[in-house]
């Protein structure tokens, strides 16, 4: 996902069990402090090493918190860009899409969490464009791909915007994911239906979710 390298190069060199271990560590820190409160020093120990050898991976915890960034973003990203370039209708992706995210977001409720930190524009301006800039270029091509195509082959309704329904669209999705992961969000949610989305029925979720969608890319087709 990331264009720049954000480790050194003997965190390539070392071995995947430690590598998988840091990184998740350090999205379990940073995922429940925040970036501010996370403590590198923590992580290194929980990881099992020295804080030396901590930096000789990383030259700071910026870096560190990029690189778990991306770790947990990648794995999400790959299961949404399998699902919008298969050959399936605009809708049938829509359905993959919110029943992956469903499951996901309850798997890897970490990895959401961190990039709620980013959403929120925790942290420096500079860094907060940068990460933008990569985790949402590739994301939006893929939708206004999609929904570009499925408005040349008459799927959709014919005066959408690929652009702006590309952008509601995630911004749909996003909203789920933090509704399951987050506090605010999971409160937000309870407001709006009375219903406590770890405990609720995802079928009911997903299926007016994706009346909702359909509502919005069809009505007036």
């Amino acid at each position: 996902m990331f264009k720049k390298k954000y480790h050194k190069d003997a965190f390539e060199r070392a071995d995947e069990k430690r590598k998988n271990l840091i990184l998740e560590v350090g999205i379990e820190e940073f995922s429940s402090k925040g970036y501010e409160n996370a403590n590198i020093n923590v992580i290194a120990k929980n990881a099992g090493i020295s804080i030396g050898l901590m930096y000789k991976y990383f030259a700071t915890k910026e870096d560190l918190f990029i690189t778990c960034l991306k770790h947990g973003m990648d794995i999400l990203e790959k299961a949404l860009y399998d699902i919008m370039v298969s050959d399936d209708k605009l809708l049938i992706k829509a359905e993959k899409l919110i029943r992956t995210i469903c499951m996901h977001s309850k798997k890897h409720s970490n990895y959401i969490k961190m990039y709620n930190e980013i959403s929120s524009e925790k942290g420096s301006q500079e860094r907060i464009r940068s990460i933008a800039e990569e985790i949402e270029s590739r994301r939006s091509t893929i939708y206004i791909t999609s929904i570009g195509q499925a408005l040349a082959g008459g799927d959709v309704r014919s005066d959408l915007d690929p652009r702006l329904f590309a952008l509601f669209l995630d911004s749909l999705l996003t909203s789920l994911q933090f509704a399951y992961t987050c506090d605010y969000y999971k409160e937000k949610f309870r407001i709006y239906t009375d219903i406590d989305i770890n405990e609720s029925d995802d079928e009911q979720v997903i299926t007016q979710l994706l009346k909702f969608i359909e509502s919005a890319f069809t009505y007036g087709k």
